[in-house]
């Protein structure tokens, strides 16, 4: 078992309940492997954080830029919250160091694929989860102001809150007057599991193809990797 209270004394954050904090490190796989574990999975937390994450953000940009329009913001907010920016904090958190895993899933986790990044995103909005029930709102807005929210100014100036959707959907249609279409190719796994693979088409012509483990992502992908082959990045 992780030492927790390291990483309480990293974040300078002490929980009332500890338990809370371990369970949000606590992967489905885990349980598997270990059914007499007595806290379950964290994916209620997950669920929890994934609100108060929002909350937090959507006030911040809310009461901080009074003159831009709802479009920008929520392009803004979108760009903070992705599973992206969220398993970037974790790993700058040293969050994977405290993953309850199965042994499989802690194997894979070594190779630090796309999967094991999604198991950080979603270890971080546990986190969030398990801080809001134990502290409060103003400790898990105190915390996302310190960690999350000083990425946006490198999202504005990249300009990495435009969609890569959205961006080659504005080039085809400059370039070539075409809208372009997507479709999913191939679905398989369970309900908490799924993964997808979805093309992108300029008319009759498949350009690209993006997998993820919901349509958006796998489409979001497929317009990245299209970007890249027309060279319209």
């Amino acid at each position: 078992m992780p030492k927790f209270e390291d990483l309480e004394n990293q974040l300078g954050i002490q929980f009332k309940n500890q338990e809370l904090l371990i369970q949000a490190f606590c992967h489905r796989s885990y349980l598997n492997e270990h059914p007499d574990f007595l806290l379950p999975h964290n994916e209620r937390l997950e669920f929890l954080g994934d609100a108060v994450i929002e909350l937090v953000v959507t006030e911040y940009l809310f009461l901080e830029f009074p003159e831009k329009e709802e479009g920008i913001l929520t392009c803004w907010r979108a760009a903070l919250v992705n599973s992206k920016t969220l398993s970037k904090i974790a790993e700058e958190l040293d969050f994977g160091k405290y993953l309850l895993l199965s042994k499989g899933e802690a194997k894979e986790a070594e190779k630090k694929g796309k999967s094991y990044l999604e198991i950080l995103a979603n270890t971080f909005e546990a986190f969030v989860g398990a801080l809001y029930l134990d502290k409060g709102y103003k400790a898990c807005k105190d915390f996302l102001y310190k960690h999350l929210i000083k990425e946006l100014p490198a999202i504005i100036k990249n300009k990495s809150f435009i969609d890569a959707k959205s961006r080659f959907q504005e080039i085809a249609q400059e370039k070539l007057r075409i809208t372009p279409t997507y479709k999913v190719l191939k679905e398989w796994g369970p309900d908490h599991d799924k993964h997808f693979i979805a093309g992108v088409y300029l008319e009759n012509e498949l350009v690209a193809k993006g997998q993820g483990s919901s349509k958006q992502e796998a489409e979001e992908e497929a317009a990245k990797k299209a970007l890249k082959k027309k060279r319209w990045e």
